[in-house]
């Protein structure tokens, strides 16, 4: 599959070179000449390529947002037409002040995405952990893969994502449509909470058991 990410942080970086091991072709997109995350990302795996950003979203299949939430509306409103018909996986999280929800759980920022990208086909996936688990998600003690919980109102997307996901060592588990975004984005900040202020292991994952 031929995949785009905007934005090579710890979040963007780990899961481009999760697909890319996993046969995917996978592009970074590149908003300026030099970015340094973007040098660390392709020094990381040299499969990876860069590109100017709407050369990468023109040829790619599906484009992963994983950029600060306060950069998303600026990005995809550049876009525009470009998003029409892709597969747009928002990988981001709106955080407010003290660790709340940065649309005060009004709606969620994957609505707000949908609404800025109308003719997308947006799902909301590798949200709930940190960028610890989408760099290593394997828990050989336990009988069981860690589940990546994600949503959307497109079905044949979610069939791509969720293909995705067990790529990328998880267990996909649908939760509903793009409504259930607001409630993905409440368990990341669990975690956030849990991990970076309560100081548990930041290998700290989410499991669906069915008897």
């Amino acid at each position: 599959m031929k995949i785009a990410f905007i934005g090579a942080g710890n979040v963007g970086a780990a899961l481009a070179d999760r697909f890319a091991r996993t046969g995917h072709q996978v592009t970074l997109a590149q908003g300026r000449e030099g970015s340094e995350s973007v040098a660390k990302a392709l020094a990381r795996n040299p499969s990876l390529v860069a590109r100017p950003i709407e050369a990468a979203v023109d040829a790619a299949e599906v484009v992963c947002l994983a950029t600060p939430f306060q950069a998303v509306a600026g990005i995809v409103k550049e876009l525009g037409s470009r998003l029409a018909g892709k597969i747009l996986v928002d990988c981001t999280n709106p955080v407010g002040p003290g660790l709340s929800h940065g649309l005060e759980s009004k709606r969620s920022g994957t609505q707000v995405i949908q609404e800025l990208a109308p003719d997308a086909r947006v799902i909301k996936a590798f949200t709930i952990y940190g960028y610890e688990n989408l760099e290593n998600p394997a828990f050989p003690a336990y009988n069981v893969k860690p589940t990546m919980m994600f949503c959307g109102d497109d079905p044949q997307a979610k069939q791509q994502v969720a293909r995705l996901i067990e790529d990328t060592g998880f267990a996909p588990l649908d939760v509903g449509g793009l409504a259930q975004a607001l409630h993905l984005e409440h368990m990341t900040l669990l975690w956030v909470r849990l991990v970076r202020v309560d100081k548990h292991s930041p290998h700290l994952v989410w499991a669906a058991l069915e008897r």
